[in-house]
């Protein structure tokens, strides 16, 4: 298994980035069935085929009408209460709660507002109550879909020891059983050898937002050469406790990895990468043909190429600031390129990505 990315900066602390959701999605319909049987001989009744499908309708209308609505994705979405989340399931957090909000990077001046409904789960108007937060449900299809049960929700190994906090948006099928574009959070102390996971899908990030849900599917999502859509996010380190934060658009809090959880990241970050990753597992001996962004070369620029805009690092005295020594790097670049750039409005961007599989890229 090999892996391509793009853009490097070392060394400074925490990401503030923006992404390109150029991606194609497909439709997942949710199906109720009535699965429950009468287990009194003595009472069952033999009824004839109307009679039956009349019943399940009945079944299926009464549903309705007492459980929410399934995300249009086909996700159903669990209040959980904050304190019961996975994090605190980790020994060093047991019985304890969400921390208060960390004092945020100078000349970092958020709203703390979602100005509008960026997840398909909360386009009906569904949302969390106060003092839960909203969790994607794992089923036993999106288990089965990995290679065991211990790999599940885990990246592959990598060569490369470090400890590792990410997030933004992804598409995977393995994962997620669609093609849909979902918000996730990753982290890992040992390479992806053996700690870290996906979301919330073992103890480690504690979430404190009742608005987001991790890994559940982002919309709308950009055409080529039709309407941009970009997502903004944050990441930086308290220096009163030493957590790591992640907040999303305007100032919305998402939650922290506690500092505990890592080694070299305890103090600081050595390096940051932004940019676009994709598995290829050289199917039948070729290059993979997933694509990367859009799917299109940086080349082709703004509405038609992925980019990543705005790109700012908070220093040593929690200020933010523009970042400096930016490095470009594309692996394979007949496969995926990068390309940056700096102006008044932008700031530090690139624009990345590309087809996969070509005929430059076998």
């Amino acid at each position: 298994m090999t892996s391509s990315s793009c853009c490097k900066i070392s060394p400074i602390i925490p990401i503030f980035v923006s992404y390109l959701l150029v991606l194609s999605s497909s439709i997942c319909l949710v199906h109720s069935s009535d699965t429950g049987k009468n287990l009194n001989a003595t009472n069952q009744t033999t009824l004839r085929p109307e009679e039956e499908l009349h019943k399940l309708k009945f079944i299926r209308a009464h549903l309705n009408k007492i459980n929410k609505p399934a995300s249009p994705d086909g996700d159903i979405i669990d209040c959980v209460e904050t304190h019961l989340q996975p994090a605190f399931d980790h020994p060093k957090l047991k019985g304890q709660r969400p921390l208060d909000p960390p004092a945020r990077p100078n000349g970092h001046n958020p709203s703390g507002m979602i100005t509008e409904e960026f997840q398909l789960w909360s386009f009906s108007g569904e949302s969390c109550p106060e003092g839960t937060i909203p969790i994607r449900r794992t089923t036993e299809q999106d288990v089965l879909r990995a290679t065991s049960v211990r790999k599940f929700g885990r990246k592959k190994i990598r060569r490369v020891r470090r400890d590792t906090n990410s997030n933004g948006h992804e598409v995977s099928p393995e994962l997620y059983g669609d093609n849909y574009p979902r918000f996730f959070t990753y982290w890992t102390t040992d390479a992806y050898q053996a700690t870290g996971c996906y979301n919330l899908l073992c103890s480690g990030f504690v979430q404190t937002n009742n608005r987001i849900a991790i890994g559940a599917a982002i919309s709308p999502t950009s055409s080529y050469n039709g309407g941009q859509f970009d997502i903004s996010l944050l990441i930086w380190k308290d220096p009163k406790h030493g957590n790591w934060w992640l907040e999303f658009g305007s100032g919305v809090l998402v939650g922290y990895w506690p500092s505990f959880l890592f080694t070299h990241l305890t103090d600081h970050a050595s390096m940051v990468q932004f940019g676009g990753e994709i598995v290829n597992s050289r199917p039948s001996g070729f290059h993979t043909s997933t694509q990367m962004g859009s799917g299109h070369f940086a080349g082709e620029g703004f509405g038609k190429a992925s980019y990543f805009r705005n790109l700012q690092v908070v220093d040593w005295d929690n200020n933010l600031i523009p970042l400096s020594n930016l490095r470009v790097l594309a692996d394979h670049p007949n496969c995926y390129d990068i390309q940056g750039g700096i102006n008044r409005v932008w700031g530090n961007y690139f624009y990345y990505g590309g087809p996969g599989k070509n005929p430059r890229c076998p």
